[in-house]
């Protein structure tokens, strides 16, 4: 299951997108109930993009029980999930990243880091939620996720994959589809143990073994 991942360093373009926190930190070690950053289609303005920060765990208005906040939804029953499928259908964002880790292993796990190229960016599909507190209106977020082998990894999308995943009047069928797509080469490297500790935010959580 992809648990952790990474985004610490972006395009000119990609910073200068609405939204763009001026304080926008390099993160190496992302993980659940974090703040990240993801894009969807601009409020405000049609066919355009806009990005927001939101919690990594979704959080729909009607959850009353903030512990139960799910990070990832399924691939495989996210259009009949209740936990998940309003907000598959109008309301679907991506999660930008340069990686994410992954944990092998059967008495001792090994931490991997996966990318499809060193420096690349790649975008994990992904739904949002907005909810209420005293006021405030916070959003958040679950990453989709295939079945990889013994592992679960993000469903990434490529270039067209992303328009259609962001865009309001894409047919279900084109959605679904992209819930089936293929897995995408990636490259991995085993790491050191740095990165288990989930409070390391440093390039170090690279460091191979």
């Amino acid at each position: 299951m992809c648990g952790r991942y990474a985004l610490f360093r972006w395009t000119p373009a990609f910073a200068a997108l609405p939204g763009f926190p001026a304080d926008q930190q390099a993160q190496w070690n992302i993980s659940p109930a974090d703040s990240v950053l993801m894009l969807r289609a601009s409020s405000e303005t049609e066919g355009d993009l806009e990005l927001a920060r939101a919690r990594w765990g979704l959080t729909p208005a009607w959850l009353t029980d903030l512990s139960r906040t799910p990070a990832h939804a399924r691939a495989e029953t996210l259009v009949e999930q209740p936990m998940f499928r309003d907000a598959f259908r109008s309301r679907r964002c991506l999660l930008p990243a340069n990686g994410f880790y992954e944990w092998r292993g059967t008495t001792r796990k090994r931490p991997f880091w996966l990318t499809p190229g060193e420096g690349s960016a790649l975008f994990f599909a992904a739904i949002w939620e907005a909810y209420p507190v005293q006021g405030h209106t916070y959003l958040s977020v679950a990453v989709v996720t295939q079945l990889a082998a013994s592992q679960r990894r993000p469903l990434i999308l490529d270039a067209q994959g992303q328009k259609d995943w962001l865009a309001a009047d894409t047919p279900l069928p084109t959605l679904q589809a992209l819930l089936a797509s293929p897995q995408t080469a990636l490259r991995e490297r085993p790491l050191a143990n740095l990165v288990n500790d989930p409070k390391l935010n440093a390039p170090e959580c690279l460091t191979p073994l």
